[in-house]
């Protein structure tokens, strides 16, 4: 009997904590609310970067044209400079000589020239003679001019209005027309180009996209293009791209594309680098902020509001991407209801409570990302 009692006194106490149990669990809860906004069309404006080098419209190299050592620098870099400014100066002192004795013998064959001019009037000497020295004169003549000249090219001098570069040469140094590197380069910068490419299928998409029936009237309707400085900030004002090579490239796959910018402040300089900016504009399109968009198996889902409590996924096309934004290919349409924030918690088909919101509440809290 003790036994039994025991025992009995156990399943009391078993079902007794069961029942506790029960009571504690909360109820189930019901769906969770998601905001919810309405897909609308709207106009955007992309940017795709391509990295760039800037270079001044003249971007001329000083060399001398007879060797020398350098006697005087009358320059500095950054300087700006006028075409026909002495830039540089060369030791002169044994070409001042050449010139003397090459002067010397100017003269002298000019005396021999009039000496003779009578005496082959008189029918004294023959006419052969006298040729025969004018001959010599010229030679001098000839002789001399090349020295002079030579002076003058000790006087180095700028092909250019614009800036002086870098200079790596100074007083002291022996110079010549050979040399590999410039004595500097001087460049005109009131415009500036900037050089850039784009790989094949990026030029066949830019060009196809271009207005125009031909080529030429396709390059002629490009549109603007920015300029992002190295610091990421735009440069103010817009350039133009002037010529495309329309070849592609063997060893790198790329064409070759040259742009021009104003640059009326010189804040761009030869050497420059940065990004080309090309604007697409895409016009009364559908659009979805990327926080309303998930991707799965390679593809590209957000989550339409079936009804008025059921999430469920739905694959997109994307055309593009524009600062947070999505443009729309296939697969949403005007009005459409989606899930804006927080898809990352639900699975196909989930319950949920829609909260709608304005979608301007999302789309301008997205900070932009350029591409």
């Amino acid at each position: 009997m003790r036994k039994i009692s025991l025992l009995g006194l156990a399943m009391s106490t078993f079902l007794f904590i069961s029942c506790g149990d029960n009571e504690a669990t909360p109820p189930a809860q019901g769906p969770a609310p998601f905001p919810v906004i309405e897909v609308p069309l709207r106009t955007v404006t992309g940017y795709t970067s391509f990295p760039v080098s800037i270079e001044g419209t003249v971007n001329s190299a000083v060399r001398a044209k007879v060797p020398g050592y350098i006697t005087s620098v009358l320059v500095d870099e950054g300087e700006k400079v006028r075409k026909g400014q002495i830039l540089f100066k060369l030791e002169t002192q044994s070409l001042s000589q050449e010139a003397g004795a090459a002067k010397a013998n100017v003269n002298a064959a000019q005396v021999e020239v009039d000496k003779l001019k009578p005496l082959v009037e008189k029918g004294i000497i023959s006419n052969v003679q006298l040729e025969t020295a004018k001959a010599r004169l010229e030679q001098a003549k000839a002789n001399y001019s090349s020295i002079a000249a030579s002076i003058d090219y000790a006087n180095i001098k700028s092909p250019v209005d614009g800036f002086v570069g870098a200079i790596p040469f100074r007083e002291g140094a022996l110079i010549s027309p050979n040399d590999p590197k410039p004595l500097t380069t001087v460049s005109d910068i009131d415009e500036v180009y900037g050089f850039f490419s784009m790989n094949e299928e990026d030029y066949l998409d830019f060009l196809q996209n271009a207005p125009g029936k031909d080529r030429s009237e396709k390059i002629n309707n490009f549109p603007p293009v920015q300029l992002q400085l190295v610091n990421g900030e735009i440069y103010d004002s817009e350039g133009k791209i002037e010529t495309v090579t329309g070849q592609v490239d063997p060893s790198t796959g790329t064409v070759n594309f040259r742009a021009v910018f104003p640059n009326p402040n010189h804040i761009l300089a030869s050497g420059n680098s940065g990004k080309i900016r090309i604007p697409r504009t895409y016009e009364n399109v559908p659009v979805v902020p990327e926080s309303a968009s998930f991707e799965q198996q390679a593809r590209v889902y957000v989550y339409g509001v079936q009804g008025d409590t059921l999430a469920v996924s739905v694959p997109i096309e994307v055309k593009d991407r524009v600062n947070n934004l999505i443009v729309v290919e296939s697969g949403l349409k005007e009005g459409d209801r989606i899930v804006a924030q927080g898809v990352g918690k639900l699975r196909n088909n989930t319950p949920i409570k829609p909260q709608p919101i304005p979608f301007d509440s999302i789309a301008n809290s997205i900070q932009p990302v350029f591409k």
